[in-house]
This record gives C-alpha cells, sequence and structure tokens, in this order.
C-alpha cells in the first residue's frame, strides 16, 4: 500500500510517502512563501528522491479541514489533479485528526487546536491509543469553554497545534497539572501522522469523489461574512 499525503490547512506545508508500514519520505517547511508555491515543488523533489512516481500511489491523502480557508482549497485542488490525472482514488482526512494521530498510540486524550481567530479555536477530542475514538466533533469554540470541556475528562491530556502558541498564556493557567501541551517539534502539522490516518481509512474503502470533493470549513469565511452582513444592512 502506497499513500501520497498533502496537508496545506495550517503554517506548515508538509507531504508525505507512506509504504506499507514505513514512512519513505517526508518534507515540511514553514516559511514566508504561499503553499501554492511550495506544495507542489515539495511533492515533486519527495517523490524524486525516493524513486517514485505519482502513478505508482495507490490513493492521494489530504487535509479536508478545518484550517485556513486559502490553504485548503491549495491542498484540495492538487491533491483533486494529481488524482484526477493518474486515475487514483482520494482519501480525505480532517485535519484535526491528522493533528491527533501525532501522538497516536498514547494513552489519555489529544487535543488539537488551530487558531480560528475572532478569539476561537478549531478543534476536537481524540482517543487515539489503539483505534480513533471522537469525543468531540470538529468544532469552532473558545479557549476557555475548550479547556472547561477538557477538564471534565478524567483522563490526562495533550493539547497540540498552531493554537498553542496563540494561546499559550492561558492554556499554562487553566489547564491541570497532569496535562501537557505538546513540545514545539511535535505540535504542528505532519503529513507523516495524516497518512497514517489515511492508511485506516483506504483499508475501509473509505474514498471520495475527487471530483466533487470540498473542504469542511466549518465557518464561513470572512469575506462571505461580510457579505452576508451587508445584504443584511440593505
Amino acid at each position: 500500500m502506497t499513500i501520497l499525503a498533502i496537508d496545506t490547512s495550517g503554517q506548515v506545508a508538509t507531504c508525505a510517502l507512506l509504504v506499507d508500514e514505513e514512512i519513505r519520505g517526508l518534507y515540511s517547511i514553514q516559511f514566508k512563501k504561499t503553499h501554492s508555491e511550495t506544495m507542489l515543488p515539495m511533492v515533486e523533489n519527495m517523490m524524486t528522491m525516493v524513486g517514485q512516481k505519482v502513478e505508482d500511489v495507490d490513493a492521494v491523502a489530504v487535509a479536508a479541514g478545518p484550517g485556513s480557508f486559502t490553504g485548503l482549497r491549495i491542498g484540495a485542488a492538487l491533491a483533486k489533479g494529481l488524482c484526477l490525472a493518474s486515475s487514483k482514488p482520494l482519501i480525505a482526512v480532517s485535519t484535526l485528526e491528522g493533528l491527533a494521530y501525532r501522538y497516536y498510540g498514547e494513552s489519555g486524550i489529544v487535543v488539537p487546536i488551530m487558531d480560528a481567530r475572532r478569539d476561537q479555536v478549531y478543534t476536537g477530542i481524540y482517543r487515539v491509543n489503539d483505534k480513533l475514538e471522537v469525543l468531540l466533533e470538529p468544532t469552532a469554540m473558545s479557549i476557555t469553554e475548550l479547556i472547561d470541556k477538557v477538564n471534565s475528562y478524567e483522563d490526562n491530556a495533550i493539547y497540540l497545534g498552531d493554537g498553542i502558541v496563540r494561546y499559550r498564556n492561558i492554556l499554562d493557567e487553566h489547564i491541570r497539572d497532569n496535562d501537557r501541551i505538546a513540545p514545539i517539534n511535535n505540535a504542528y502539522q505532519s503529513a507523516a501522522a495524516l497518512a497514517l490516518r489515511a492508511k485506516e481509512k483506504f483499508i475501509d474503502d473509505d474514498f471520495v469523489d475527487a471530483d466533487t470533493f470540498a473542504p469542511e470549513y466549518i465557518r464561513i469565511s470572512q469575506a462571505e461574512r461580510e457579505r452576508k452582513e451587508r445584504l443584511a444592512n440593505q
């Protein structure tokens, strides 16, 4: 089984190649360039380095949201293009599930948080010690609401994602003594973790149609929100 995984949903652009039980390639970058500039060259370079072609893969996996509206569109367009050009199936993986799989096999609960702006985070709550268990479906809420929710569980928790930087002071003040904040080297999106979740979906024949696939944004974009406000005020 060979899966090419792509994630452009957040600050990090990352791609990986999973071959059976091995991460054969992993490429991540976080710099002052847009994902539209970086991702295709990253995929091409990675595949060349490991001696593979897109035609060799069994499926393409993409982070399906939530996350940056622009980033999600870039990743979706690239993944759909690769699938349609090579007749490969598409696997859509929740960005939050991909983040949670950075701690696959850990006991307790995993709490990915992404800065959603407007004083909210995109988040979910998961157990991933032997299989994925969704305790809180992907949603947007305030960081204090989330911490209160997490504190209602008996399990110890680990928080990760770019939201830990934005809300570090609040987390330090309000999380429980036995809960953890992920170290920065293991806090952001990794296409390797996304590929692990995609592998399970591949085994379950859980694919999406590449023609009609669209990311899950959870909230409407700022432009759409402003348009609705203008129409309401007319």
